[in-house]
């Protein structure tokens, strides 16, 4: 995420509010206050100082000044820094608000269109090639869809991994770039994907989103034959019975012409 215009009416407002803005980048956020022409104190709140920087806020908050916490883009926490001070805060019995605002998550999810319900959000996988793994068979028992953040570097190589684990067919779409100038919605099987990413030789810059279709329910076979025949009988076109089987029985397309092409029509009566 990094369109100006994300922010909200409200965050607006805040961040002219407060005293003091913490910023996991004060070059990002600083760009940001100048669009909007607010001026405040700015210090730094990112992964490496964090504990540093939550004592000053604590002690700030203490005095009675109000500080804000921003991220360089997207929500706080999701993936950015921000839990411990949340955890922090708590422990001190301080409160404190949460202000809505976008996330790439919940754009990715949206763009990928795969049916069913809920998602498995996993972050960033964990660096070890053994624990990736894991992960990602152990992400691939679950119906939900499953949301991935990853860095351009290592993209090719994740798809790969995917495919070792036997999921290449999976339907997959790649959000790069959320909301910014060069934003770019990438659709298909992972194997594919992959093949056209090794074609191009082009590299890939900006944040990465990945959205993987869930695991199809099991499929009802006999039922999905017996109605197959049965629209064949009254002439249905392939493309409509796979339409029908879809609609019916909550499979995908690509598994539904594979259960319906080899039907032919009987007669029932």
């Amino acid at each position: 995420m990094g369109n100006l215009g994300d922010i909200t009416l409200r965050t607006l407002d805040t961040l002219a509010r407060v005293d003091y803005i913490a910023s996991e980048d004060t070059r990002v956020t600083k760009k940001l206050l100048s669009y909007y022409q607010i001026k405040k104190p700015l210090f730094s709140y990112h992964a490496y100082n964090f504990s540093e920087s939550a004592k000053k806020i604590i002690s700030l908050v203490r005095e009675g000044f109000r500080v804000a916490l921003v991220s360089d883009a997207g929500m706080p926490t999701i993936q950015d820094p921000g839990k411990e001070l949340i955890s922090l805060l708590e422990r001190e019995n301080i409160q404190f608000e949460v202000l809505p605002g976008p996330s790439a998550l919940i754009l990715g999810v949206v763009y990928s269109g795969f049916k069913g319900e809920g998602f498995l959000f996993l972050g960033f996988l964990p660096r070890k090639k053994g624990e990736r793994k894991r992960a990602l068979k152990e992400a691939f028992q679950q119906s939900q869809k499953i949301v991935l953040y990853e860095s351009p570097q290592r993209l090719l190589s994740l798809l790969e991994e995917i495919s070792q684990v036997g999921e290449g067919d999976r339907q997959l779409v790649i959000c790069r770039e959320l909301t910014k100038i060069h934003q770019e919605i990438k659709r298909g099987q992972v194997e594919r994907i992959k093949e056209e990413l090794i074609a191009q030789g082009r590299e890939l810059k900006g944040e990465i989103v990945l959205v993987i279709e869930g695991k199809e329910p099991p499929v009802a076979r006999e039922e999905i034959t017996r109605l197959t025949q049965e629209l064949r009988k009254k002439g249905l076109t392939q493309r409509d019975i796979v339409e029908v089987i879809n609609l019916t029985f909550g499979v995908g397309k690509n598994v539904a012409k594979k259960y319906t092409q080899s039907v032919q029509a009987v007669d029932f009566s």
